[in-house]
């Protein structure tokens, strides 16, 4: 049976807003990762690692990986606390 994780990929260091970030991933996981002899690489003889599929929900996906009868694992995306400062915060002492 095929396995897959659901997620909401995390921003990468060169982007500063999150608007590319509101989709859902299905991405599949390999069944037999080995190291190449000649290369020192992780490397697999499965093409399922390649393939990422896009969800503009969660639901979507999930009911996509039902259809398909795919194993799956959702992982929910942590929630960001912002702390609302302001300017003169960084010359006051506590």
């Amino acid at each position: 049976m095929k396995k897959a994780k659901i997620y909401i990929p995390t921003k990468t260091a060169m982007q500063s807003g999150r608007a590319k970030l509101k989709y859902w991933v299905l991405e599949f996981e390999t069944k037999d990762p080995f190291i190449n002899p000649f290369m020192g690489w992780e490397t697999s003889t499965d093409t399922l690692e390649e393939v990422i599929l896009k969800f503009p929900n969660k639901d979507a996906a999930i009911e996509y990986a039902k259809k398909n009868n795919i194993d799956f694992k959702v992982i929910e995306p942590k929630k960001k606390k912002f702390i609302i400062k302001s300017y003169a915060d960084n010359f006051l002492k506590d």
